[in-house]
């Protein structure tokens, strides 16, 4: 049985005085509603800003817009608002208004890794198909402020049919990844027919999407929904809970639906100074969310986007949470700390230091306890020269895909086919004097 809060029952009946109880689970309702303005924001919370305050945050919001749905703001403790997880991600601060030297209206540069509009191609054998500009929260740590609140549109099939052409021409392209915006902002009926397009193409092994409605809005996660998904396996689904106390009752029903469906569920958290950073908070988090058939897929440090400065915590922060999940709970609860990179870098792991020394046979290793340990290397190990003639390798690979593997990057260095020796940035100052 569906349970209500008190603070749900008083926001509902504010906004709407008919029987709440029919029209608070239907996500249309949730989105028709949705809290735009902060007059509306404290007479459903009853609380009230000083004018200066309120100044200021008006002059916020004429840069990055508000959108709260009625249920995710039904979470938020009026209590003690100021230091409330949901409040701080959902409500604007000054703070975004102060954009320092070093942080981007692009920071990933997916634009300018954009083949065709709506892609990002960056990695080698995945893209990001951009096919919503909207959300039905605008999360204040949001990377893509750039696109999401300022114009919210949803492409058209003219538009998604040249994302998909460009995808249906790459057959290196073996994972799509539906992100926006939020993909379940769009009906049931285009989702299909986008999933179905994506779907017929040969090479395409995998389909993913991101969406933060599990957590901002759960009604969404109907059961016409996930029979939609499950026409279109494998289909996989990483949402974005940042804080224990958004694994609600009905958040979970939505993870239920999605899990029974066969569908494979990971998180991404992104860590948020005042919100999460504690490794207490966080690794209650991951222990909710494997409750609830959700691995946690990476840890973000906040990216570089315009105005996240107040977000943002140093990244030993983030090496001393993972020191506290590493040994000290389940491995599939750990998720991969990561940074992604400015300037389309990418994701890049960053861990704390496990191996102390090194020599030619031995490796000094260190556990969670701090315990020094040695693992000796094999003697009898003999190299393997590999040319990338899979064709022709002893190794019993006999794979279905015989296409012959060319390394970029640090793979490319470590490889035996190719002659490359070092990887030379493009401005290098020694390599000018040569010239």
């Amino acid at each position: 049985m569906e349970k209500y809060s008190k603070q749900q029952k008083e926001i509902a009946t504010m906004i709407d005085s008919e029987d709440f109880l029919d029209k608070w689970k239907d996500w249309n309702w949730q989105l028709k509603h949705s809290i735009r303005d902060i007059d509306t924001f404290e007479k459903l919370l009853g609380i009230s800003f000083e004018p200066s305050e309120k100044e200021k945050l008006e002059e916020t919001l004429e840069k990055f817009p508000l959108s709260i749905t009625p249920y995710y703001l039904s979470l938020i403790d009026s209590d003690d608002f100021r230091n409330d997880p949901i409040f701080l991600q959902a409500f604007p601060s000054p703070e975004e208004l102060t954009v320092s030297d070093e942080e981007l209206e692009d920071p990933l540069s997916e634009d300018t890794d954009s083949p065709v509009e709506g892609i990002t191609h960056r990695y080698p054998d995945r893209v990001l198909f951009h096919i919503s500009n909207v959300c039905s929260m605008y999360c204040r740590h949001c990377t893509r402020k750039r696109k999401v609140g300022d114009i919210d549109c949803i492409p058209g099939k003219e538009k998604i049919l040249k994302g998909i052409e460009y995808i249906r021409n790459t057959p290196q392209i073996r994972d799509v990844l539906l992100s926006g915006g939020d993909p379940l902002m769009l009906s049931d009926d285009y989702l299909d027919w986008i999933l179905s397009e994506i779907s017929s193409i040969p090479h395409v092994e995998v389909i993913r999407i991101g969406s933060r409605m599990p957590v901002v809005l759960p009604y969404r996660i109907t059961d016409e929904l996930v029979e939609v998904l499950k026409k279109h396996h494998p289909v996989w689904l990483n949402t974005h809970f940042n804080h224990p106390r958004e694994v609600t009752f009905s958040s979970r029903q939505a993870l239920q639906k999605l899990a029974d469906g066969g569908i494979p569920l990971g998180n991404q958290t992104v860590l948020l100074a005042g919100v999460n950073d504690c490794q207490r908070i966080i690794k209650k988090l991951v222990h909710k969310l494997v409750q609830n058939r959700v691995r946690p897929y990476y840890l973000y440090q906040c990216d570089l986007s315009e105005g996240l400065s107040h977000f943002r915590t140093p990244i030993g922060k983030g090496i001393e949470i993972m020191e506290n999940l590493i040994g000290h709970t389940s491995g599939f609860a750990v998720p991969t700390y990561v940074i992604d990179a400015p300037h389309g870098g990418g994701k890049i792991p960053v861990m704390p230091n496990y191996i102390i020394s090194w020599s030619t046979n031995r490796v000094i290793l260190r556990n969670y306890e701090g315990v020094i340990t040695t693992y000796k290397e094999p003697e009898s190990y003999k190299q393997i020269y590999c040319d990338r003639n899979c064709e022709k390798c002893d190794l019993q690979l006999k794979l279905d895909d015989a296409t012959e593997y060319k390394g970029i990057g640090i793979a490319k260095l470590l490889s035996d086919h190719d002659d490359t020796t070092s990887l030379v940035p493009e401005d290098n100052a020694r390599m000018e004097r040569r010239a």
